[in-house]
């Protein structure tokens, strides 16, 4: 019975993530900065999955401002299950040290009742690893 529950649960999250229009983006500092601020435009279902590749032991920074109340981010750290910070639950910001090395994925979306009704959201999120 757990294999056909898990085989279910895979199924709809395939679904889920085919359904949405998700942008992939590495985040890179410019030469001896920290910090980086990237403007950007969502609308409806798509979402922006920013790579940021930090060490274990970094303090990682992130703020999103936005122009949509249902714009969020999430974040997963490398080989995780859950995540480490679910911005619709937590906020607009968040301060964390990395417990382990490599790409902690940044995902920045609209809310389901927002994208929906195809809302749009101009943002920028400001990362800081140092």
């Amino acid at each position: 019975m757990r294999v056909v529950f898990a085989a279910f649960v895979s199924l709809i999250m395939c679904c889920a993530a085919l359904a949405q229009d998700v942008r992939n983006e590495t985040i890179h500092f410019a030469a001896g900065a920290s910090s980086a601020s990237l403007k950007g435009t969502i609308k409806g279902q798509q979402s922006v999955r920013y790579v940021l590749d930090v060490k274990s032991g970094q303090n990682v920074s992130i703020q999103l401002d936005t122009s949509n109340n249902s714009n969020y981010f999430n974040v997963m750290a490398p080989g995780a299950d859950t995540a480490l910070f679910n911005g619709s639950i937590a906020g607009g910001s968040t301060s964390f040290t990395a417990g382990v090395s490599g790409k902690h994925i940044v995902d920045v979306y609209l809310m389901r009742n927002a994208a929906r009704r195809n809302e749009t959201a101009q943002y920028t999120l400001t990362v800081s690893a140092q």
